[in-house]
């Protein structure tokens, strides 16, 4: 199906690529114009309104994480409207619908991951700007089995960092084994975790957060935390989240968990981590986790139960013309909460 009226008269659209990766300080986006690509079998262009800025965007510029695709399009926190269907089921989405498309783009849906409700471990899962082009543009593609519908009365600004850092946060909470009323320590308080520490308060945790940033940390007590320092935690963890991408957070969260403690770490890129001491680190059962991705269910679950508590999301937006900067500035550490570009 070709696009509606208001869209037809357009053949390109404007989109960030990867073009070098490097340093961000040495421009590895760039922008550029490319056609308006037309929706396949179960899929759905989407006109961009919002991508939310991930960490992982960062890691792709700069190659951390290696690009699966050459001049990639990274952003994978979008929120857009149904400008064209393609063939087949549209699984109930309409032109002029709101929607969110998210970091897992599409699975094989057939391998013994996919068939046992682990579809994230699948060895085919794709992602969005990642696999295929993401939403620093003005248009994307976009599988309608993978899509999200989005809970009303959010704004596009706030529902984006849903997409991404609130359910990502709420698979490495689950991930965490944290009991009730526990104890859960956060190291490093940005997109991801100013919305999953929400999540826990809300369920009757205390939440211990350890950054350097001192507005993180003002932040954090603002939104309930226990205690924020730059330190260790004032008291043993039942359970921790490591959202920086730091290795050497490992040793030092390790070490403050108490007893039968888990340490769940939430990034898709870490550097490397210290040699660690069986005795304080492991022993009496503490556990460490990875958390890989997301499965749909995470995104449907998150998105039910943020429509209850309506976390506070703290957003910085920029022009979509300035994407470059606002990675920029994610990874110089001047953005406290999200930040979101805005389609113009």
């Amino acid at each position: 199906m070709k696009p509606e009226a208001g869209e037809s008269g357009r053949t390109t659209t404007s989109a960030w690529v990867v073009k070098r990766p490097g340093p961000i300080a040495s421009a590895p986006l760039r922008l550029v114009e490319r056609g308006i690509p037309e929706p396949g079998p179960y899929e759905l262009l989407v006109r961009v309104r919002v991508c939310g800025v991930c960490r992982t965007d960062l890691h792709l510029a700069e190659g951390d994480l290696a690009p699966r695709r050459p001049h990639c399009t990274p952003g994978h926190e979008v929120v857009g409207e149904v400008v064209a269907c393609g063939p087949a089921d549209g699984h109930g989405f309409r032109v002029g619908d709101r929607v969110g498309a998210a970091w897992l783009a599409g699975t094989c849906g057939q391998c013994r991951y996919c068939r046992t409700g682990r579809e994230n471990l699948c060895p085919g899962s794709r992602y969005t700007g990642w696999d295929i082009d993401g939403g620093f543009a003005g248009h994307i593609i976009v599988d309608a089995r993978f899509a999200y519908r989005l809970p009303e009365g959010w704004s596009d600004e706030e529902a984006a960092p849903l997409l991404c850092a609130g359910i990502i946060g709420y698979r490495a909470l689950r991930r965490a084994d944290l009991p009730p009323g526990g104890r859960l320590g956060i190291y490093g308080f940005g997109a991801s975790a100013h919305l999953t520490a929400q999540l826990a308060i809300a369920r009757g945790a205390d939440v211990h957060v350890v950054t350097r940033s001192s507005t993180a940390r003002r932040l954090a007590l603002e939104l309930g935390a226990a205690s924020a320092g730059a330190d260790a935690p004032p008291q043993p963890l039942d359970s921790a989240i490591l959202f920086a991408p730091a290795g050497d957070l490992v040793p030092v969260a390790l070490a403050a968990l108490d007893r039968g403690g888990t340490l769940a770490i939430a990034g898709i890129h870490l550097s490397s981590i210290p040699p660690l001491e069986y005795a304080r680190h492991l022993f009496q059962e503490r556990t460490v986790r990875s958390v890989t991705a997301n499965t749909r269910e995470d995104g449907r679950a998150y998105l039910t139960e943020v429509t209850k508590l309506r976390p506070t999301v703290r957003v910085t937006t920029y022009p979509m013309r300035l994407a470059d900067h606002a990675l920029e500035d994610l990874g110089a550490g001047r953005i406290t909460g999200v930040a979101v570009l805005v389609a113009q």
